[in-house]
């Protein structure tokens, strides 16, 4: 199979557990670059995290769908679209929230803008040591939300059942955030649109992931690898399982797949 694009997950994929990219596993996707291949970074983090994540030769050259597939970027493309969930439906979202859990700690996305109804402090989780902007429940109900983040407490399956026909909902992180987008916003629509605009079949596709928002990826792409230290729902529906993240993973399989050719 002649593979024409490299679709990459961050966290618990391309990055290791200290949030950086390998030696190894730059090389690797540089000579992805080299042999031609467009590569697509398909992260849930905000603009502004892979900006500081990823070294800026590869920042210069991918296309990006942030956000799980709400915000979609790429220079070569001139693409740039957003897909929120409207104002009136988060408003609804936030308070049906609220009266399940007070307890609960809320954020808010807007285009690489990030509120919270109280000061939070995600830096051991999210590697970057920045806190959001406190709003008030009101000022936030106004909001057409990127992305809605919620951990804590919560009947999940209670918010699925209210709103799963118009927003896209996932858990991840081992069960500790919940992460609410358009239901037009996900890995696999944003991808899609993509590789639309670069002439490009899903077939012709490598991806790596490791959690809940790769599931749709896995699906659709034409070959699909699980990290070791993947979700076992990810590893039972992906062609091939590589090592972890820690262990250059993304490397190993790309080497395995150049010289299998």
């Amino acid at each position: 199979m002649v593979y024409s694009a490299i679709v990459l997950d961050l966290d618990g994929t391309l990055l290791n557990s200290e949030k950086k990219i390998s030696d190894r596993n730059y090389k690797s996707v540089m000579a992805c670059l080299e042999r031609g291949m467009h590569v697509i970074f398909a992260t849930a983090r905000p603009p502004r995290a892979v900006y500081r994540f990823l070294p800026k030769e590869l920042l210069d050259v991918g296309s990006f769908v942030f956000y799980n597939g709400a915000l979609i970027s790429s220079t070569s493309l001139a693409t740039h679209l957003h897909e929120p969930i409207p104002s009136i439906l988060s408003s609804e979202v936030l308070d049906y929230c609220i009266n399940d859990n007070p307890n609960i700690e809320i954020a808010i996305e807007v285009q690489d803008e990030w509120f919270s109804l109280k000061h939070i402090d995600h830096s051991a989780v999210t590697g970057v040591k920045e806190s959001p902007t406190v709003r008030s429940l009101k000022d936030l109900k106004e909001l057409d939300a990127t992305k809605i983040l919620i951990t804590g407490d919560m009947n999940v399956e209670g918010l699925r059942g209210k709103f799963d026909s118009d927003l896209n909902i996932i858990v991840t992180d081992s069960g500790q955030l919940i992460q609410i987008m358009s239901k037009r916003a996900s890995k696999e629509l944003g991808v899609a649109r993509l590789l639309k605009g670069l002439g490009i079949s899903s077939e012709e596709v490598i991806v790596f992931g490791d959690d809940h928002n790769d599931i749709g990826l896995f699906t659709t792409c034409g070959w699909s690898v699980a990290m070791g230290n993947a979700i076992k729902e990810l590893k039972d529906i992906a062609s091939n399982i590589t090592e972890s993240n820690d262990n250059d993973g993304v490397a190993i399989e790309l080497d395995r797949i150049w010289g299998a050719i």
